[in-house]
């Protein structure tokens, strides 16, 4: 019995020793970064073409509140959708950087977060939403074709009144993509890289008919006025979608941002929802007033 005694006794103290030993602390967790949202810096870099009136162009000076573009140098960006950018950055206690980009290149530049958003005039359709998110709409447009006033479609009320046109349309748009496909027989030229190549192509009588968005066509109109709108919506002859649903997204225009990107977008939205349709055509109508001859 005396030999078990020692034997119980340095059990105890092991068994105490033991407990009373700390045990190690949890790591620190690791600091969850912020999400990504272009403007950490205080500057939101907005991807256009600045060849797009009167949603965007390029000018000479900074007359009429135009913002450098930063990746051309003595050249300025003005028009709507540097209105709107302004506005934005306004609210926001940003700064703006304004990069000129081809059009094809703009959702590329968005997705690699070489430009924080675009404002570009582009439409919001389902297939350009599963590449980026969209913030807007920041204008409601309406589908046009323009012609001249010499044209033998200068008098159409219809799309049928089309039929085996020459036509053509920006590359990469719904109005190249899904509009002129639907006149019959229509003689659909190539597309044109740019929305004043498209124009040229009208004026230089290559084609009979454009297609395009009502601020585009009213902007040509206004600087030629050999030009001509045909206007077909709300009657029978328009073009035709499925529903209202997707009619709405292809003529509604809202500002593209990287996907997941919650913080810039609704920043962007909180900002777009202080304004009414009356507001965009009132600042529409601003810019085409001052947009320089194409």
């Amino acid at each position: 019995m005396r030999r078990t005694i020692p034997i119980l006794l340095t059990l105890l103290l092991a068994l105490t020793l033991a407990a009373c030993s700390a045990a190690p602390a949890p790591a620190p967790a690791a600091d969850t970064p912020a999400p990504f949202t272009g403007v950490e810096d205080g500057v939101l870099t907005v991807g256009m073409e600045c060849a797009y009136a009167p949603y965007n162009w390029m000018q000479a000076d900074d007359s009429n509140g135009a913002v450098p573009i930063s990746n051309v140098p003595n050249a300025y960006a003005n028009g709507y959708d540097v209105m709107i950018a302004k506005r934005i950055c306004e609210a926001n206690g940003w700064q703006l950087e304004i990069v000129s980009s081809a059009w094809e290149s703009l959702t590329p530049a968005v997705q690699s977060k070489t430009m924080d958003a675009n404002i570009a005039g582009q439409s919001m359709t389902a297939a350009r939403m599963r590449e980026v998110d969209m913030a807007g709409p920041y204008y409601y447009a309406t589908i046009v074709c323009l012609t001249t006033k010499d044209s033998p479609y200068a008098a159409a009320t219809s799309i049928d009144d089309l039929a085996g046109g020459r036509c053509t349309s920006q590359s990469g748009t719904i109005w190249y993509d899904s509009c002129l496909p639907q006149i019959e027989n229509a003689e659909l030229l190539a597309p044109a890289d740019t929305a004043p190549a498209m124009i040229m192509a009208l004026q230089t009588g290559e084609v009979d008919f454009v297609c395009t968005d009502l601020p585009t066509a009213a902007g040509a109109a206004a600087k030629d006025d050999r030009l001509v709108i045909l206007n077909f919506s709300g009657t029978d002859g328009d073009f035709r979608f499925a529903d209202e649903a997707e009619r709405a997204e292809n003529v509604n225009i809202g500002i593209a941002v990287l996907k997941g990107n919650t913080v810039l977008l609704d920043a962007m939205n909180s900002v777009l929802s202080g304004m009414s349709e009356g507001d965009f055509n009132a600042l529409m109508e601003q810019a085409i007033a001052i947009q320089p001859d194409i």
